[in-house]
This record gives structure tokens, sequence and C-alpha cells, in this order.
């Protein structure tokens, strides 16, 4: 959090002020973000554009929905800023120092480290296990099941990430391991609705719960690595990958950082697709047409079989399905960035300290980017519409070096689920239900409410 953003004195003379939505004297926006986060950037973008502000109490959150502003704080200025105190705060006494937290030199070693494991031509080997889980977890359903899709997208990409990191079916959404990362997820996006959360210090149940399932998580994962340390047996996991990277003057990662990373490519390694597929078949299961292009396409390549990395380029309507979703629903709708020094954001004065937000979720929304952006149109990402987008407009995994570093297997993913589920069962929405995103309800665009669907079997 910052202070009122100030614009006087000779150094900002020249830069151009941020305005800020009405709102009620002393608490700002806070008890409306609460409410309703997504309502409140959209207002910045209606009553003041591509830069304006709202206020938590006394700080100022000045947002940027332009992907020129993008480019400057995201890409340009990617290392004057951080993830700010209160990023740090809820993260790293639950999942230490891992990628997704860790900052300036540091990062950039990590990144250096783990990036060339997550290109696409060193995941294609993991397509074959993501085809195998989307087939197990469809083979269970009965015709005319009801089932939660969210817990069922939850349990299969928990199934594949424990698989990749591990080489182990270790992960289910009933054992011990999934359970207790489950809690941990829970627990950080408890943390991150709150706006002053209970310190983790202290001896609430709650807190209780969570360090209970990290010291299990880490424990596990300590095992594990002990375990491949003493085998000269070879496997193709993340885990293995870890162990085995070197920086520039050959020094390994600690233990303790392999676990750091471990728990962060498993909380983000399933939790974004789940939510997205989870959103996807929301979206196909009232647009039954599109639904029905979708089946052509995987009827008409596959025949029957599972799909294969090979498959991927002959299914592209899967592709545009997944990214038509991650744009109605980012999994990051607002990204916050804490400036390191006092910067020029194109124009605008930003103070050392201040917080700025990107904002995806109003960039999505944008009818001069995305034609009638309510309605759910996958044409849009076709090849030749998806090069007419501007550079920016469209992030549903961030941008510039700290770009989410599964984006190319968490879209792998969703393309290979969405086939494989897609060509066995169809799905009804039971009626009457009201579906909204909650941002409010975990690390992800979570839907308010589990979605129940009815399974129909396809012969």
């Amino acid at each position: 959090m910052v202070t009122e953003i100030n614009t006087e004195g000779p150094e900002t003379a020249t830069a151009k002020p941020i305005p800020f939505i009405k709102e009620p004297p002393l608490v700002g926006s806070l008890f409306a973000y609460q409410k309703d986060r997504l309502q409140i950037l959209m207002r910045i973008w209606q009553e003041l554009g591509e830069v304006g502000g709202f206020h938590m109490g006394p700080y100022a959150l000045p947002t940027f929905s332009a992907p020129h502003h993008v480019h400057s704080i995201l890409v340009e200025h990617a290392y004057d800023f951080d993830k700010g105190e209160s990023t740090h705060n809820v993260f790293r006494p639950v999942i230490g120092n891992g990628i997704f937290i860790s900052e300036g030199d540091f990062h950039r070693r990590q990144r250096k480290l783990m990036a060339p494991s997550f290109q696409p031509r060193h995941i294609a080997s993991y397509a074959d296990t993501m085809a195998f889980y989307g087939e197990e977890i469809q083979s269970g359903w009965r015709d005319g099941e009801v089932i939660l899709i969210d817990n069922e997208m939850i349990a299969t990409t928990m199934s594949i990430i424990g698989k990749v990191l591990f080489d182990a079916d270790v992960f289910s959404e009933t054992s011990d391991l999934g359970s207790a990362m489950e809690t941990t997820l829970s627990f950080i996006g408890d943390r991150l609705a709150r706006i002053i959360p209970v310190p983790y210090s202290w001896p609430t149940p709650k807190n209780n719960r969570t360090r209970q399932a990290i010291a299990l998580l880490r424990n596990r994962i300590q095992q594990m690595i002990s375990e491949r340390q003493s085998s000269t047996a070879e496997r193709n996991d993340f885990l293995s990958i870890l162990l085995n990277a070197r920086d520039d003057d050959g020094e390994p990662m600690n233990d303790e950082q392999i676990i750091d990373e471990c728990l962060t490519l498993f909380g983000a390694g399933h939790e974004t697709t789940a939510t997205a597929l989870t959103w996807a078949w929301f979206l196909l299961a009232q647009h039954p047409e599109t639904y029905r292009t979708l089946q052509q396409e995987v009827d008409t390549i596959l025949q029957g079989r599972l799909p294969t990395y090979a498959d991927l380029p002959n299914l592209p309507y899967c592709l545009q399905v997944f990214k038509e979703t991650l744009r109605m629903y980012p999994p990051a709708y607002a990204i916050a960035r804490a400036a390191l020094k006092d910067l020029d954001i194109n124009g605008y004065q930003l103070h050392k300290g201040d917080v700025a937000i990107i904002a995806p979720y109003i960039m999505h929304y944008r009818s001069d980017f995305f034609p009638q952006p309510e309605a759910f149109q996958p044409e849009r990402f076709t090849p030749e519409r998806e090069k007419q987008l501007p550079r920016y407009a469209y992030l549903p995994f961030g941008a510039g070096p700290r770009i989410c570093i599964g984006n190319h297997f968490s879209m792998m993913e969703g393309q290979l689920l969405l086939a494989t589920i897609a060509q066995r069962v169809t799905f009804e929405l039971v009626p009457n239900q009201k579906i909204t995103p909650d941002p409010g309800k975990s690390l992800t665009l979570r839907p308010d409410h589990p979605i129940k669907m009815i399974v129909r079997r396809r012969s």
C-alpha cells in the first residue's frame, strides 16, 4: 500500500495528474473493493479511462490499463518495481522464496536456471500425462450424474502437476499431500482477500492448520529430494531438472530452495489451469453451437483416441476456446507492482514506494480491442485476428521478464484436456444456478459457488 501520490513540486511540475474515482472520504473504496473488486476496476475504465485510481483508506492505488503502460511497467521498468511488502508478507512465510515471490538478482538467477525447462520443446513429453489423467477423470463419471466441475478440474490438474513434478501419483484430492496443498492455497487466498490479515505468527486455528500443512509438504518433498540424491536412476520430472540445474558458476540450488520452487510450481501449476477449465466448461454449456464446433473438431482429428502433442496444431479451435476463456476470466485479473525509485510512466509520476496496478481484466473487456467484450467468441483468437491485437492488449499470464514461467505448460494442458474430455462427454448446467466470478475467494478468478454440471456421455 502507498500514500497518496504527490504531483506537486518542481520534479513533477510537468507530470500528468492521475484522476481518482469518486469515493467516500477517509475509507475510500475499502469496503466497495472488498465487496466487488472487478466492479471497482471497471468503474475506473468507464469513468476515467486508461489511467485512474482508487483509495484503500489513506492509500492511493493508481491503475493502468493500456498496452503501452504494460510495456513501461512490466517490461521497460520491470526491475524498477517489486511485488511489494504486502504480497511478500502473504507468500514468503508459506511458500518461501520461490520464483513467484523472489526479487532482483536472485530472481534473475532462478529464472535463468528454470526457464529452459518450460520451453515448448521441453514440456512436449508431458502431453501424454495430461491426456492420460483427463481420460482417467472422465471414466468415473456416470451418464446423468451431477458433478461439481470445479472439484473435478482441480483433481485432474493436481494429479498432472504431481506426476510431472515428482513422477509419482502422490497428489490427489483425498491424499494427505493434496489436502495439505489445498489448505495452504486456501490460506493464501484468505490472506490476500483481507485488508489487514491476521499475522501468521499468531496461534490461531487457521494458522496452526496451515503450519502443519506446510511442514507436511516440506518434509515429504525433502524425502523425495533425498531419495533422488541417493539414486542413479534417471527420471523425466521437474524435481530431477531442479536437482540437476546449475548456474553460471556451476552452483546448484540448495535443498531449501528446491522445496520453495516445488511448492511454487505445484500451487501455480494446478490452480490456474483448473480455474480456466472450469470457466471453459461453464461457457461451452451456455453456447451449444460453440460446443458442437469444438466436438466436431475433436471427433474429426482424434476419432476416439487420446490426443498427443503432435495433434495440437490440428486442434486450433480447442486452443481458441481456452484463450477466449482466459480473456473473459483472466487468472491474474490485476497485477500489483511497488516502485523501488521515483519513475516516470508515460508522463505519470510514481514515487518510491507507490504501488501501481496493471489491470488485465479491464484490458480484456475493452471494446476497442475486443468488440462485444461480454460475448464468448473463440473466433477472436484465429491466428489472423490475434495478430491484429496490439501487443500486451491480451495478457492472461502477465508480461516481461516476470511473465508466468509456466504459460506454455498451462496452454498445452488446457488445450489437451478440453480435447480429451469433450470427446467423451457433454456437460449441461444444472438449472437455476447464479454463478459470478469471485476474486476474493482464491489466488485466481474462481466462481463464487461450485458449478454443478450434468454429465451426458457420448456414444
